[in-house]
């Protein structure tokens, strides 16, 4: 049987030694999520069969069933090879709650369905032997769970669609030796053309850092390092810039020991200044576009990596230099894939769903936070972090503000290198950059704000077109921040016959849309107060059909026309 999605899950941090356990896998429902006091992890199988990575919501986990799955239950027998190394096993994403059990006994217990984990089950396997790996995954719907996109209603509605349950990424097993590096930390110093690398290893042994270009050796950095963490110093033969369009990625080969980690970075800086966006230094305005992750066939879970790399090409052919990775934590190979074309994106989460008001609900979305900046740090092709969108009161209880800023603050001493949005649109805090969304239809309203003679007069505009969203926001004044239209347009176009949801009254012929895009897009990027825009969205998401392609990828519109407009910025 052909492994699904068989390529290494994480490029940037890959060794020679693992085994990928996708495919089939014993599967079974528990409704009453009653199967851990039946002792299910006690058994030896179960009554089904789903194919993982898919979620059994998708048709591509040979299940599709779309109803509230509040808990599910897979096994799968797992022969251990002999081997003196420790056995890692690894699981990219489990949504919502999971539990961990290897030969019937528990190792691990997850909470949050958007970010991976791993376990040392070492001393829990019998090498050379067939041994039972179980997974318990709980994904019930209450309020003050972060769900993102996921529809809290049996049916998708507006821009809610298809739930996902259980295990939606790869599943592998890791063998590493007894000293071994455990994590790594790239900080470029394009100034002093060195490369800054922060390594936590587990014993004793010699590290090394060895980098290269296209084939060509650039440098080394080396040293007797103890268990823990240290730094090192990696000075570069060449200085060859990470750009927009251009991943120039160098090649990094790290050992510790007997330990090998195939790796790679980027030389750049990325920063926002004098309210604007600066790559290298450099003035760049982000023409972006709101990519949901979703597809029809494996709902989060991208069928093959080529339709990874696929959604990447349809934005640059549509003249975006980047995207809003939206409502969703995006899997490490398509960060590996936005790294070498040289795409822009921010690393966000799926908050939606939360209760902004209880602290004990948000601490769980805290904490996996954390763990994505730890997981996604190294990409040159994150930009900026931002934890929360759009921060609705929640059953009339106004956010907690002291969260929001502990989310900041949180997410700043993690990574000093990059910019943070607390939160996109309503209702900000704190933040590096003013981020607005607007969804106004009407090009002389749109015009008036945007192109308005003063920043004054654009601000003052605003607050009185959406008071809704100002009277939140006065503690944040942005006269001196850099300011992002991180979501805009909309423009609904449903040319599949879905009956649609989308944002104002849709256009009656394709020119009429063509023409709305135009002056929309026109005005953000001929006004001189915005440092970028995101336009909603890159494809059609189920019953939401503003995208600029469909749901399966098809084009909707004449891109080059498209093209024209995004790139029309002199």
């Amino acid at each position: 049987m052909n492994i699904p999605r068989p390529e290494h899950p994480n490029p940037q941090f890959e060794r020679e030694d693992w085994i990928n356990l996708n495919g089939e896998w014993q599967f079974e429902y528990d409704f009453g999520i009653s199967g851990r006091d039946r002792k299910f992890y006690e058994r030896d199988s179960l009554n089904s069969k789903i194919i993982v990575p898919f979620c059994p919501e998708s048709v591509l986990s040979g299940i599709g069933n779309t109803d509230f799955l509040n808990c599910v239950w897979y096994l799968k027998n797992v022969e251990i090879p002999v081997t003196d190394k420790r056995v890692i096993l690894h699981f990219g994403a489990v949504d919502y709650e999971s539990y961990i059990y290897v030969n019937h006994k528990e190792v691990y217990h997850n909470i949050g369905g958007y970010v991976g984990f791993e376990i040392d089950i070492t001393d829990y396997v019998t090498k050379g032997e067939s041994n039972v790996i179980t997974v318990c995954a709980i994904d019930t719907n209450p309020k003050g769970k972060a769900s993102g996109k996921q529809s809290k209603c049996y049916y998708s509605q507006g821009c809610d669609y298809t739930r996902t349950t259980g295990i939606w990424q790869t599943v592998w097993l890791e063998f590493v030796d007894t000293s071994y590096i455990k994590s790594v930390k790239y900080y470029p110093a394009i100034e002093d053309q060195s490369l800054q690398i922060e390594v936590e290893v587990v014993g004793s042994a010699h590290f090394t850092a060895e980098a290269s270009y296209e084939g060509k050796k650039m440098g080394k950095a080396e040293a007797d390092l103890p268990n823990g963490i240290s730094r090192l110093t990696l000075k570069l033969d060449e200085l060859h810039l990470w750009e927009v369009g251009k991943g120039r990625l160098y090649d990094l080969t790290l050992t510790y020991g007997n330990d090998k980690v195939k790796s790679y970075f980027g030389m750049r800086t990325t920063a926002f200044a004098d309210r604007k966006y600066l790559l290298n230094g450099k003035d760049t305005f982000l023409v972006t576009v709101l990519d949901q992750g979703f597809y029809k066939k494996g709902i989060y879970t991208a069928e093959t990596d080529e339709e990874l790399v696929q959604d990447i090409y349809l934005s640059l052919d549509a003249g975006f230099n980047g995207a809003r990775l939206h409502q969703k934590v995006f899997e490490p190979r398509f960060l590996y894939h936005c790294d070498k074309l040289g795409y822009l994106v921010f690393g966000e989460a799926g908050n939606w769903g939360l209760d902004y008001s209880d602290m004990n609900q948000l601490t769980p979305f805290l904490l996996e936070w954390q763990r994505e900046i730890q997981r996604d740090f190294n990409h040159p092709s994150i930009i900026g972090w931002c934890p929360l969108n759009e921060t609705w009161d929640f059953d009339y209880r106004h956010q907690n503000d002291d969260f929001i800023r502990a989310l900041y603050y949180s997410t700043k001493a993690m990574d000093t290198t990059r910019p943070c949005i607390a939160t996109s649109g309503n209702y900000q805090v704190v933040s590096d950059i003013y981020d607005l969304h607007d969804y106004i239809q009407e090009k002389d309203q749109f015009e008036e704000i945007y192109l308005a003679p003063s920043l004054e007069e654009m601000c003052e505009k605003y607050d009185k077109k959406h008071e809704w969203v100002s009277k939140y926001q006065k503690s944040l004044e942005y006269k001196d921040m850099p300011l992002f239209l991180s979501e805009y347009g909309g423009i609904q176009w449903d040319i599949q016959g879905v009956g649609g949801w989308g944002y104002g009254n849709g256009p009656k012929t394709e020119e009429e849309y063509m023409e709305r895009y135009e002056y929309l897009t026109k005005a953000l990027i001929d006004s001189p107060y915005v440092c970028g825009l995101c336009y909603t969205q890159l494809y059609d998401v189920e019953q939401e059909v503003n995208g600029i392609y469909t749901y399966d990828r098809q084009k909707k519109f004449d891109i080059s026309r498209i093209r024209a407009v995004n790139t029309s910025k002199k």
